[in-house]
């Protein structure tokens, strides 16, 4: 077994691989950027180096600073995770020629699948199934609309170099197909440094089924049964599961058969994913999946997949760089129970899911039989605007595939988070929803259930921010018997009038109204005193005894539901006023770099028109007017950063409007 491994990425799939290596008994090698200097995944290896500034172009990106590591450091082998470079030929190619070993296949095979049209050209020749659509080099635009016509809608467009559901776009309408196009190749273009796209037929009904495929030097190739993938949102995976629910013995046969043959066809060597669509409409059939890519890498959601079949593929990828042969046979691989994982971000469903980044002031997960946490985080670390927003990978493990998901349910209302906003509300809303229960589901099924499963903008929770002004009240009241202020110096007002518990009032009942801010808004807390103690309610509302209330820097921070609210004394912040239309300052939904300014100054715009494109986590995001009005101060330039919050342009309402709302 090798020695030493330089793992050439970050986060959670950084610490996972270290957590391995160490149990094998590897010495391990981190590298960090600026940003993750102090970084989990920093502490856990037995070394780490420098690599440069925090944006991953200059740092996890670079090849030759990651070699230069490896070598000074004396790496045998890199294990490149997922995500940055785990896919890039060029990579792979240059440990080779500097004689370390890279934890992944070869350049060629990593060449054949990395590019989805060549992918699908060569799974055509080795007998797998393949979407029907165009796959070729011609990337004029109007060719590619009029295939699009003859292929017929709906349609995709997706980034041939792509992967995560970057450079893709669904195309209903003949008449929407240029816009899409644009942006798709945009995206592609930002994200892969490659605007080729191709276009594919879209499955009404799709289910995303994978194969996890492993392979060694030896002739050997086999698979580790399927991991259903189908809940996504904006294309990017939500919840996966193993097994895929609805599949028959005789399907996983044909699927693994079809994942083997791939893997075969391109001279794969380690871990590797077999993506399939199959047409969901009337349950899974043997003649109703295609081939829609390959993965040449250990995939975000593997944890599954060694749940139910008890293997560290991990360690699989270890032993076959090391030129080991596998350690089973295909009769050999087990398949036990059911496993799910949810993946915890930091972001707000409430608001459209934008990545949500600051320190972690808290965060806790609960420990049960069959519940495992995979994160790159603890509290007191930052959630930065540089990398994906993941905060952990919550899987449960049970024998049924209910009991799983009410124990991923039940895991995620126990979960802690605080300081960021996540969507730990909306994961456990998934979980209980009653068609996915039951197996009806497909990759649309998050769209259309948005509703039900609380995305959107929610009226506050009154429960919650009762429950923190009556959390702030005990806490200053502790505070000051701790600091032993007695009862004659908060009669004559020289400490706060929170602290009094008593009834006694001169005329009538003694009441107070403390005003608090909650989320930004100012609202009254109501405190009422009498001989049985001491009411906390806010426009009438008693504290919610369901929510958990945790003081945390000056503030308490409730968490009910999976929705985090924020409450504190009234602070002099105040928000910028938009004078009589209500349009003032458009602010940063989130940290990001300005793709485009669409409007200049003093134009006239109406509400809803685009004014700026703002780039995050390699997603687009495009600003609006709120209101119909004049563009005034714009503050931003193309290709700036900008911070969440920061004041982007402002909209000043127009005089019809100002005097209408009079």
């Amino acid at each position: 077994m090798f020695r030493s491994v330089l793992i050439a990425n970050r986060g959670e799939i950084a610490c996972r691989v270290i957590r391995t290596a160490r149990r094998l008994g590897l010495r391990t090698i981190a590298v960090h950027s600026q940003a993750d200097a102090g970084a989990l995944h920093v502490r856990l290896a037995d070394e780490a180096y420098p690599i440069g500034p925090s944006p991953a172009a200059q740092s996890y990106l670079v090849i030759d600073k990651l070699i230069a590591v490896a070598k000074a450091a004396g790496a045998e082998c890199i294990h490149p995770g997922y995500g940055f470079l785990s896919e890039n030929a060029a990579f792979a190619q240059a440990c080779a020629d500097n004689g370390i070993v890279f934890v992944g296949p070869p350049p060629s095979a990593m060449q054949a699948m990395g590019l989805k049209d060549r992918a699908k050209a060569l799974m055509e020749k080795a007998g797998v199934p393949v979407v029907p659509g165009y796959h070729g080099d011609n990337q004029d635009p109007a060719f590619l609309k009029r295939k699009a016509y003859e292929i017929g809608y709906p349609v995709l467009i997706k980034a041939v170099a792509g992967g995560g559901g970057k450079g893709m776009r669904r195309v209903d309408r003949h008449a929407d197909f240029d816009e899409a196009l644009t942006g798709a190749m945009r995206e592609a273009k930002a994200a892969f440094g490659d605007a080729r796209v191709l276009i594919e037929k879209y499955v009404s009904a799709p289910r995303h089924i994978e194969m996890q495929v492993f392979a060694d030097r030896h002739g050997n190739a086999i698979h580790l049964n399927e991991r259903d993938c189908s809940l996504q949102r904006r294309h990017q995976k939500v919840i996966e599961e193993a097994p895929a629910p609805g599949m028959s013995a005789a399907l996983r046969a044909a699927m693994g058969q079809a994942a083997v043959a791939a893997a075969q066809a391109c001279g794969y060597v380690g871990a590797g994913t077999i993506e399939f669509i199959a047409d969901g409409a009337g349950g899974l059939k043997a003649d109703g999946f295609w081939f829609m890519e390959m993965n040449t890498r250990l995939q975000v959601e593997h944890p599954v997949t060694e749940a139910v079949t008890g293997l560290d593929l991990v360690e699989w990828q270890f032993r076959v760089a090391f030129g080991e042969p596998l350690p089973l046979k295909q009769d050999q691989v087990r398949l036990d129970g059911h496993a799910v994982e949810a993946r915890l971000y930091a972001e707000d469903p409430e608001r459209s899911f934008l990545p949500s980044t600051g320190p972690l002031l808290a965060l806790e997960f609960p420990d049960a039989p069959g519940l495992r946490i995979d994160s790159g985080v603890e509290a007191g670390d930052v959630v930065t605007p540089f990398y994906d927003p993941m905060i952990a990978k919550v899987i449960a493990h049970r024998p049924e595939r209910g009991q799983a998901l009410e124990a991923l349910a039940e895991a995620l209302d126990e979960t802690v988070v605080i300081g960021p906003r996540s969507n730990a509300g909306f994961l456990g809303q998934l979980c209980r929803a009653a068609d996915f229960r039951a197996g009806t589901f497909d990759t649309g099924f998050i769209d259309s259930h948005l509703d039900s499963l609380g995305v959107g903008a929610h009226e506050r929770d009154l429960g919650a921010i009762a429950c923190g002004a009556e959390r702030l009240l005990t806490a200053e009241r502790a505070r000051l018997a701790a600091s032993g202020v007695d009862a004659d110096a908060v009669a004559n007002g020289h400490v706060s009038p929170w602290d009094a518990d008593d009834g006694f009032q001169l005329s009538g009942p003694r009441v107070l109204q403390v005003p608090v801010v909650a989320d930004g808004e100012l609202l009254t807390a109501r405190v009422d005193y009498s001989n049985g103690g001491v009411a906390v309610t806010v426009d009438g509302v008693a504290p919610a005894r369901d929510a958990r209330a945790v003081a945390v820097a000056g503030a308490v921070y409730v968490l009910r539901h999976g929705r985090q609210t924020r409450v504190g004394l009234r602070d002099a912040a105040l928000a910028e006023g938009g004078g009589p239309g209500g349009g003032g300052a458009i602010r940063a939904p989130m940290h990001g770099k300005v793709l485009a300014v669409l409007v200049e100054e003093g134009a006239a715009v109406t509400r809803g028109q685009r004014l700026a494109i703002i780039e995050a986590m390699k997603m687009e995001h495009t600003l609006t007017a709120p209101v119909d009005g004049i563009v005034s101060g714009i503050v931003v330039t193309v290709d700036a950063q900008v911070a969440e919050g920061a004041k982007v342009m402002t909209i000043e309402a127009s005089a019809d409007q100002a005097k209408e709302l009079g």
